[in-house]
């Protein structure tokens, strides 16, 4: 399980560091995709495949599950970690995320999620605001 927030910089080559507790768990190559509220989603290869089979159920005639399953598809990337535990971020994912210098990783169970640190202040303030309403709504899922 992915836990915790890391603060690493992008440097001039796209690369980023993935903290020594991912690492592990990602294992040597992974799959980094365009993520949700402006962030990216970074799968190992085994939650990558279970993502890939519930998106293969999804019906075609759909135009939402077609175009959510391009959306993901298309930028999405096998990441393999340098000797020193760096991936190189695609340029798409990074200006999808608006990546230029310091980024956030954060676990968040099954994935990692990267993001720019200014999105992540934005997100977690937020977040933090109605932290209390979001736990009332999430009690009717037996949270």
């Amino acid at each position: 399980m992915f836990m915790g927030e890391y603060h690493h910089n992008l440097d001039a080559k796209g690369r980023l560091i993935v903290p020594a507790k991912f690492r592990e768990q990602l294992g040597s190559s992974f799959v980094l995709t365009r993520g949700m509220d402006g962030c990216l989603f970074g799968y190992p290869e085994e939650e990558w495949q279970k993502l890939q089979n519930k998106l293969q159920e999804l019906p075609l005639t759909k135009k939402d599950a077609r175009t959510f399953v391009r959306f993901l598809y298309s930028a999405a990337s096998d990441c393999e970690l340098d000797r020193q535990g760096r991936i190189n971020v695609p340029r798409v994912l990074m200006q999808h995320a608006a990546l230029s210098k310091a980024c956030v990783l954060v676990g968040v169970a099954n994935r990692i999620e990267i993001w720019s640190a200014e999105r992540w202040d934005e997100f977690s303030t937020g977040a933090e605001e109605s932290f209390d309403e979001i736990s009332e709504n999430l009690m009717d899922f037996g949270l």
